[in-house]
């Protein structure tokens, strides 16, 4: 004897009929079904080139300056109102206006900007105002110099004299690896794998005998 189930009246029973004409066949993801070609975004040289930063042992700049105390309340009040009444005269000492007038002796940069638009243009504007420039690992070690938790451009304006020789070094290996270097200016970026996408073709390489080495995984 079969127990017949009862039903809510307030529920109406309504099937969909997914014919011609009928419901609309609700969408679903079928990405899993497809096979996606094998191509690699690549990266413009004026983006990729904030991929190549100068190695630890040259990048001393945060070690340098951070021995040198943050100013105080009053020298920042002073600082402050300076910076007010220079912006009210229409005089804003900006890094792009110092940058234009050549009072800058080094220009620094984070590798990790979010918005990177902002600063893409400047490495070319420090080429064509003959100001030298350098890309730096990590934002917040920028940071450190001027006393912040993080920052994305640095301006050396006025140096102490005993970090003048340090200031030399540091120009002379921007001036090699970044201003006066044509050839990286030219270099596209990406065209790599994904490290998912790597791994699966290692495997198949590895299934089908060849030498995982030499399977040019990776690269474009």
């Amino acid at each position: 004897m079969t127990r017949k189930t009862k039903k809510n009246p307030l529920f109406e029973a309504a099937p969909k009929n997914f014919g011609i004409g009928q419901d609309i066949q609700l969408q679903t993801d079928l990405s899993r079904f497809v096979k996606w070609p094998e191509y690699r975004l690549k990266v413009p040289p004026s983006i990729a080139q904030f991929s190549y930063t100068l190695d630890q042992n040259t990048a001393t700049l945060s070690n340098s300056s951070t021995s040198t105390a943050p100013e105080s309340k009053v020298e920042k009040k002073a600082h402050l109102e300076a910076t007010a009444a220079a912006t009210a005269y229409g005089k804003d000492k900006d890094v792009l206006a110092l940058i234009e007038a050549e009072k800058v002796s080094l220009v620094v940069l984070a590798h990790d900007i979010e918005h990177i638009e902002l600063v893409v243009f400047l490495p070319a504007f420090c080429r064509k105002m003959g100001v030298s420039y350098d890309i730096v690992k990590g934002k917040a070690r920028l940071g450190t110099v001027v006393h912040k938790k993080t920052a994305a451009v640095v301006a050396l304006q006025d140096v102490r004299s005993e970090d003048q020789r340090e200031l030399a070094t540091l120009v002379s290996a921007s001036k090699a690896n970044f201003t006066e270097y044509e050839e990286q200016r030219r270099l596209w970026g990406g065209g790599l794998r994904g490290n998912k996408s790597t791994q699966k073709l290692r495997k198949r390489a590895k299934a089908s005998g060849q030498n995982a080495n030499t399977a040019n995984i990776g690269k474009l």
